[in-house]
Formats: structure tokens, C-alpha cells, sequence
């Protein structure tokens, strides 16, 4: 499996509980995500990892 899966416009995505990394497909940007239940239903958070985006971006947008 890729660490940042290819994932269309509107589809939905089953996620790992804690530590799920999010690639932005127009910008590079990767955002780590955690999602937990509480009282049957869903909550997340988002937060921006500066490190894993300089890599990505380094990576896939070179020469372009």
C-alpha cells in the first residue's frame, strides 16, 4: 500500500483510527487525522505535518 493513497474527488475512504495521513491531491499539503467515537458518534482531528509536505511536495513536484 502507498502511504498516501490516490483517492477521487468525492469518494469515501475507510481511515485507520489514529495517525491517518492525508494528502491534498491539488496543493502537496499532508494533514494527519484521528477520529474517535464518543456517545455513537464521530469525532476528528486535523493537524498539519510541515515535514511529511516538504517531502511530498519535493518528491511529486519536482521538474514541473
Amino acid at each position: 500500500m502507498k502511504l498516501y493513497p490516490k483517492v477521487n474527488s468525492n469518494e469515501w475512504v475507510q481511515p485507520i483510527r489514529k495517525g491517518y495521513k492525508m494528502a491534498c491531491c491539488d496543493c502537496g499539503l499532508i494533514h494527519e487525522m484521528d477520529f474517535k467515537i464518543v456517545k455513537n458518534r464521530v469525532q476528528f482531528r486535523a493537524r498539519r505535518n510541515n515535514r511529511a509536505t516538504g517531502q511530498f511536495r519535493r518528491y511529486n513536484y519536482q521538474n514541473k
